[in-house]
């Protein structure tokens, strides 16, 4: 039995490496694209997809060559990507029902979310997924459950032991192998292979287990190709292939659940072992199900493909043609301003001449009889290579959706009306919208995910550093009874890449309108609350509002209520004490504790005496 079970370990290693090896050969092409995008946007654009599946760069043809780089590729990519990154993220998270109980578990799961993406950074993951998904067309985020994260609860045989928690990292699409590239959605895939070259020591920490270190082709940043002019040289960086050492390639194949495979497979080969072989381990998808731990964000949706489309390869021809043009430019001036020489044959010291040139009180010996050297007549730049540079120059807004005004921050000369400059903001935000549709539909799916994990391993009760009411920061205690529902939306609306200014404006619009006051003319402590958010003044954790504490306390009290009796405060705000109070019973908070339930009115009632024993007091003074 023991031989039976290796030989059928062998087997499944073999039979892994060869789907491995026939996915990597099905998007070949796709990965030498990317490496050309990468290449393109680092400064080396002087190469080209070789014959041999490399990279290669193709040299001068003469000495006298100019061969420089205008790098608008990397313009055009950090201008999008620092307006991408501009976009509205504000989630909250949609309660089951409409029952008071699941409003306030919906609420706090809001809050959980903005705590797990604050602790992870997520603005800088969406940063690095971006310029991903700009360079190759396509990026996907990671959610994992890592054990060993989290507050530490006890020591076992193998080391101390985490309650753990929440994992999210950025994955490119160099270590993404779908079944098939036809396939448009990751859930579109039967299975799916992530893998990733590790260190044989790292492989150790992680698996336990020994594994001999293997030849992987990996990426690193090189010295990169020669660029310059006639006299001086240059270098520029380019994206290149080595050979890693010391390293063994981890591959994880993910298999959707089958009849076979009721809960999915997942098999995790590190080098030749198998280390892990079992179901899927997450429950990430609706209605319970397993699934892909991975969320796909494109630049632009490629129709049946896979991966996405990228900006960066629609600009590739465009820019070789301008660094032509440019540095066909140049050399037009240098033949203009050096000269060109015409001499006959053995009148005058050539090898002198080609050494020193026209140098100022230069000494020219002529042979008796023979011809004085002149100089070329070579005439102005040609038009035709100045409007070439312009044409190109409008194709690199056409291609890419970057305007000069959006690029440089420069209204162009023909339109200076503010109308005329809105219009065409406008118009560079809609050509980003797409891609910015994309990034909100990652990051919602990642967000579900997150919310799915603690519903799946919050066992116990784990503390959370929150964000409470007026911004104040709390810590508090949950655990997955406390999630009842994954329902993420978008708790922001209009337009998506809407600036601050513009947000601005509409805020004193509606103010102007009145329809931010009430009857009689003032805005309420709440709306002008709100008002300072939209302003782009934060939350403004020192000026709290005496309404929000008021409210706050009453929902303490609604959970004091549950295990003893509570008293009216001198400070207490009846009417708002009364509101909230009367919302948990209505909500049905307390249908199962009567005795609480009788408390809280009671709690209630002495509210409302107190109330109107104010009222009479101040009416008949």
């Amino acid at each position: 039995m023991k031989e039976d079970r290796i030989e059928t370990q062998e087997d499944l290693v073999q039979e892994i490496r060869k789907d491995f090896e026939s996915r990597r050969e099905a998007r070949k092409s796709l990965e030498m694209q990317w490496r050309l995008n990468l290449n393109f946007v680092m400064g080396n654009q002087y190469c080209e997809i070789g014959q041999n599946g490399d990279i290669e760069d193709y040299g001068k043809q003469y000495f006298w060559q100019q061969r420089e780089v205008y790098n608008h590729t990397a313009t055009i990519l950090e201008t999008r990507t620092s307006k991408l990154s501009s976009i509205k993220l504000g989630m909250s998270v949609r309660p089951l029902t409409a029952d008071e109980s699941d409003k306030a578990a919906a609420a706090f799961s809001s809050k959980i979310l903005n705590s797990v993406f604050n602790e992870h950074n997520l603005q800088q993951l969406i940063y690095e997924a971006n310029m991903w998904s700009e360079v190759t067309g396509t990026a996907l985020y990671k959610v994992s459950w890592n054990k060993h994260k989290g507050k530490k609860i006890g020591k076992g045989k193998e080391g101390d032991i985490f309650d753990g928690d929440v994992e999210i990292e950025v994955v490119p699409p160099f270590e993404i192998y779908p079944d098939s590239v036809t396939n448009t959605h990751v859930d579109d895939c039967r299975s799916l292979i992530h893998a990733k070259a590790y260190h044989v020591g790292e492989i150790k920490d992680i698996w336990g287990v020994d594994v001999p270190p293997e030849e992987i082709n990996g990426f690193v940043v090189t010295g990169g190709s020669t660029i310059g002019g006639l006299g001086y040289s240059g270098f520029v960086r380019a994206m290149g292939s080595e050979t890693l050492t010391d390293h063994a390639m981890v591959i994880e194949r993910y298999e959707l659940p089958t009849t076979e495979y009721p809960q999915g497979r997942l098999v995790i080969l590190a080098g030749n072992k198998i280390v892990f072989d079992g179901p899927l381990p997450y429950i990430n998808k609706e209605d319970s199900l397993r699934g892909y731990p991975f969320a796909k964000q494109t630049s632009v949706m490629n129709p049946g493909n896979f991966f996405g489309a990228s900006i960066v390869e629609r600009i590739i021809p465009i820019q070789r043609a301008f660094n032509a043009v440019k540095n066909r430019k140049h050399e037009y001036l240098n033949r203009m301003t050096m000269g060109v020489l015409a001499v006959e044959d053995g009148s005058v010291d050539v090898e002198n001449l080609e050494e020193d040139g026209l140098s100022p009180g230069k000494v020219i010996i002529v042979r008796q009889g023979g011809r004085m050297p002149q100089m070329l007549e070579i005439g102005s730049v040609p038009t035709e290579l100045v409007r070439e540079e312009e044409r190109l120059l409008e194709e690199f807004t056409i291609i890419s959706g970057v305007s000069a005004l959006m690029k440089y921050s420069e209204a162009p000369s023909t339109n200076t009306s503010g109308k005329a400059i809105s219009l065409l903001m406008e118009q560079d935000d809609s050509r980003l919208k797409v891609t910015a549709n994309e990034i909100r539909g990652a990051i919602k799916e990642v967000a579900k995910q997150v919310l799915r994990l603690y519903k799946q391993f919050a066992i116990t009760q784990r503390m959370k550093r929150i964000a409470g009411e007026n911004g104040e920061i709390e810590y508090r205690l949950f655990d997955k009874n406390d999630i009842s529902s994954d329902d993420v939306v978008y708790d922001v609306s209009g337009d998506i890449l809407e600036t601050a200014s513009a947000r601005r404006n509409r805020v004193i619009e509606l103010i102007n309108l009145g329809l931010l006051t009430d009857e009689d003319g003032r805005i309420n402590p709440a709306n002008k609350k709100k008002i300072i958010e939209m302003l782009g003044f934060g939350n403004w954790e020192s000026a709290r509002e005496i309404d929000d504490l008021h409210v706050n306390r009453a929902k303490e009290e609604n959970e004091i209520v549950r295990s003893g009796e509570i008293e009216c405060e001198e400070v207490d705000d009846d009417r708002l004490h009364i509101e909230e109070h009367t919302k948990a019973i209505i909500g049905k908070e307390f249908d199962y504790d009567p005795a609480a339930k009788k408390r809280l009115l009671d709690h209630i009632k002495m509210h409302k005496r107190r109330q109107a024993l104010i009222k009479s007091v101040e009416q008949s003074a």
